[in-house]
């Protein structure tokens, strides 16, 4: 059976590569990329593949059986990207699609959401058996902006006393390494979140305890921040969306306590203080 893995070079997708290589001959796995030179040492074979570019993706789905289809990072384009490669699976026999959608995306008001539901209604028209793996928050997306935190001396967001079940990046490749190396996920969804949930102002406090720094938590209102976050350097679209994520996390988006990836990976999901803890490294 041969496993083909898109976007691999990804930090997500080099987990995957990486821990599918521990259970799987890496003559049975190739990773998908756009630009193959970079892809020189995830030690499996390699083949080029673009989403926005449709003439790649039938060479590189030949003879794959198995598809894990990791969702695009181009917001906007992310819809018709994923059909392009749907459709190339469908033209090349590909037996299972295994997708990384969003927590919760068929009801979501993340603004992220729409072109998750539109994917997973591709899937649901193509024929080919998938399962959707509709992924939490990383942790890493907040314990990434600690240096940045402590420089300013504070977290800010707009999440007010949201519950955010995150968990680390790591979690989320264990749970497709699962469905890609076990039978049985074909046309099921899983809502993958962490076992434990914090808010912002705990994260703060679980930075200000393993740094012995007064990190508070601040939160503004949704236009504040997202000038504040344009201040820093984002994009205007993205310091807006950012925001509008948080606004979302604070009426409940980003909470599940299904506890799903635990069971499906088979252990407890990583804490929150080990995330930070390697952050801090």
């Amino acid at each position: 059976m041969l496993i083909a893995i898109t976007t691999a070079t990804g930090q997500l997708g080099r987990l995957v590569v990486e821990q599918l290589k521990s259970q799987v001959p890496t003559d049975q796995l190739v990773a998908l990329v756009r630009t193959p030179a970079k892809a020189t040492d995830l030690g499996v074979a390699v083949r080029e593949a673009d989403y926005s570019r449709p003439e790649t993706l039938a060479a590189a789905l030949a003879g794959v059986d198995t598809l894990l289809l990791i969702s695009s990072s181009e917001i906007g384009q992310r819809a018709a990207q994923h059909r392009n490669v749907i459709e190339a699976a469908r033209q090349n026999g590909v037996k299972h699609i295994v997708y990384t959608s969003l927590l919760h995306a068929d009801v979501s008001e993340l603004s992220l959401a729409d072109e998750h539901r539109a994917t997973e209604e591709t899937l649901k028209s193509a024929g080919i058996p998938y399962t959707l793996l509709r992924n939490g928050w990383y942790t890493e997306n907040y314990t990434n902006s600690i240096a940045g935190a402590l420089a300013g001396g504070a977290f800010i967001g707009s999440a007010q006393e949201g519950k955010i079940s995150a968990a680390a990046r790591a979690d989320f490749a264990a749970a497709a390494v699962a469905v890609l190396t076990s039978p049985g996920h074909e046309g099921k969804t899983y809502e993958l979140a962490g076992d434990d949930s914090f808010t912002l102002a705990e994260l703060a406090a679980e930075v200000s305890r393993q740094t012995g720094r007064d990190l508070p938590y601040r939160d503004l209102p949704r236009a504040d921040y997202a000038a504040a976050l344009a201040g820093f350097g984002l994009p205007e679209g993205l310091a807006q969306a950012i925001a509008g994520w948080d606004v979302a996390a604070a009426h409940g988006a980003l909470f599940d306590e299904s506890r799903q990836l635990s069971r499906l990976i088979g252990r407890p999901t990583t804490p929150l203080a080990t995330t930070v803890a390697a952050a801090l490294r």
